[in-house]
């Protein structure tokens, strides 16, 4: 959602001030009105500016409970309620937009949600009927009719969602939508066969909808069904198949016309994310949570995207309303602590990851989250021991992680801390485990190669891992490089030429395609290679570089 412009909106409040300065005495009561409103108004813009959304919703209240009808100031309290989540000013906002036509497309969906929430199903149809009717979002109406239809009883949703495969972008989300709307509906069977072709991937949104049926099939006493799509190891999966198991409420059922739409609408927030268009995702996510609280999805993104907007205070606070229960609570503990990290709070996001392992019952995911966070602080020791122990309990029966990533997260953090012998070995478990893996292959590969050790073993795993993922331009430097030590200056050109152009800011890569074209004999462009490589490299790094720079490669300053 586009904020109104500044100097639009500071007009009417600077006419304020100065009719006030030549206001007759008799006019006094108006005048400390006026007052109070440009009062309130001022504390507002002065949050706003420092990103406090939440006192710059409250004093956007304020003003406009002093001047009910200004639009402008409207389009600016709508704005900041939606970032803040504050439902009933963005309501209050909204309405009086939508009395002088000024209502945006995207706000609509405001009204209509409140219309889906209180079950007024005459309204939704209006609110529907004009967002389709305006075009910009008629790619949603599908998904919304259906779920409508569903929670009103009037009119066929599955037919509705049919009806949308003829549009592509329309088709894809009432794909994603049959299933949960056949499950809703009662069709248990054909739903979950559906859910399962549909989400044959383990992880991300995959999760959140299987998670979704097998809440509602749970709650209906179908257990084997529902614990038939919670097959697989992720975390929140293992999590949820625990409830069902126990015979416990499975949170996040899509039950209603109001989970329905909230689902969706935290889908189409995280593809508006993915397309860079944040402030309009925050407004998505914020409806999502005001139709689906109990969704913890709704949560998480409206989370993720204010960290995202570096609100990160807001970001923590939201991450309250899921509940400790919740098959992605593992999730929240990692966002939690990630933004402890990046507030600057390291020692608070250290206490509670090494609190979570205080526990009677550790699990795999609270060792590994801790030790990812003292990798992060750059304590690769604590961190090694740290994944040990959650590869202890993995090899126990403990859910987690797949065994393979622990493995190869405990070689990595004893290569930082200095064991090459202990890496070497964990990186070979992790590659017995899992021979396919790409990242495996070129991080045993790559380690061998930094020592300069078995050259032809680390070269077949390297050229291994590029076969299987071509485009990522962190092995391709490895292959390069592997034909750079090897003797092979031109092809290691190429293969480092292409990919610089796929992560032309990383330091290694630069450096690498620096050290090629100096053996090469193009010492300009190698130049040219080192200084992109200093612009973001790190303490013995930097030295190096700037020593070729200044005085060429030399054996003792090639890069390892």
């Amino acid at each position: 959602m586009e904020e109104a412009p500044i100097t639009p909106i500071c007009k009417p409040f600077a006419a304020l001030l100065a009719g006030a300065l030549v206001l007759p005495l008799g006019a006094a009561q108006a005048s400390r009105e006026d007052a109070n409103e440009l009062s309130a108004y001022a504390r507002a813009r002065a949050a706003d500016s420092f990103g406090a959304a939440d006192r710059a919703a409250q004093g956007y209240a304020a003003a406009l409970a002093l001047s009910p009808d200004n639009e402008i100031l409207a389009a600016r309290a709508l704005s900041q309620a939606m970032a803040a989540g504050d439902r009933a000013l963005a309501l209050s906002a909204a309405r009086i937009l939508e009395r002088s036509g000024q209502l945006a497309p995207d706000a609509r969906l405001l009204l209509l949600t409140e219309a889906l929430r209180i079950r007024d199903w005459k309204a939704a149809t209006a609110q529907i009927d004009l967002i389709e009717r305006d075009q910009v979002f008629s790619f949603m109406t599908p998904v919304l009719r259906a779920w409508l239809a569903f929670g009103s009883r009037k009119g066929d949703p599955l037919a509705i969602l049919d009806a949308a495969a003829v549009e592509p972008l329309a088709g894809a989300y009432a794909k994603e939508h049959r299933p949960l709307m056949l499950l809703a509906l009662g069709k248990e069977q054909e739903g979950v066969t559906q859910l399962l072709a549909a989400t044959d991937a383990d992880g991300g949104r995959s999760n959140r909808l299987r998670i979704a049926g097998a809440a509602l099939l749970a709650r209906k006493g179908d257990r084997k069904r529902a614990l038939s799509l919670l097959q697989g190891d992720s975390g929140p999966i293992v999590a949820a198949r625990k409830l069902v198991e126990a015979r416990r409420p499975v949170p996040g059922e899509i039950y209603s016309a109001a989970a329905g739409v909230g689902e969706f609408l935290v889908r189409v927030a995280i593809d508006l994310h993915r397309q860079n268009v944040t402030p309009l995702a925050l407004t998505y996510a914020r409806l999502a949570t005001f139709l689906a609280p109990e969704n913890s999805e709704t949560w998480l993104v409206t989370s993720e995207l204010l960290a995202v907007r570096e609100q990160r205070t807001e970001a923590l606070a939201v991450l309250a309303n899921i509940r400790p229960d919740d098959p992605f609570a593992g999730g929240v503990s990692d966002s939690r602590i990630k933004l402890l990290v990046a507030s600057g709070n390291q020692q608070a996001a250290l206490a509670q990851a090494e609190e979570a392992v205080k526990a009677p019952s550790p699990g795999v995911s609270d060792w590994s989250r801790l030790g990812d966070l003292y990798s992060e602080l750059d304590r690769p020791s604590e961190a090694a021991t740290a994944y040990r122990n959650a590869i202890a309990l993995a090899k126990a029966g403990g859910e987690g992680a797949p065994e393979w990533t622990l493995w190869l997260l405990h070689g990595g953090a004893l290569h930082e801390a200095g064991d090459w012998p202990g890496a070497k070995t964990a990186l070979e478990a992790a590659y017995k485990l899992a021979p396919e893996q790409p990242v495996v292959l070129n991080y045993l590969g790559y380690a061998q190669l930094e020592r300069r050790e078995n050259l032809a073993e680390a070269e077949k795993l390297i050229q291994e891992a590029s076969r299987l993922q071509p485009d990522d331009a962190a092995i391709t430097d490895s292959l390069g490089w592997t034909y750079f030590i090897r003797g092979n200056v031109p092809k290691a050109i190429e293969l480092l030429e292409r990919a610089v152009a796929g992560q032309p800011a990383d330091p290694a890569i630069n450096e690498h395609l620096g050290d090629a074209y100096y053996a090469a004999g193009r010492r300009y462009e190698a130049r040219y290679a080192w200084e992109a490589a200093l612009l973001n490299a790190e303490k013995d790094a930097a030295q190096r570089l700037r020593a070729k720079i200044e005085a060429g490669l030399t054996p003792k300053l090639a890069s390892p």
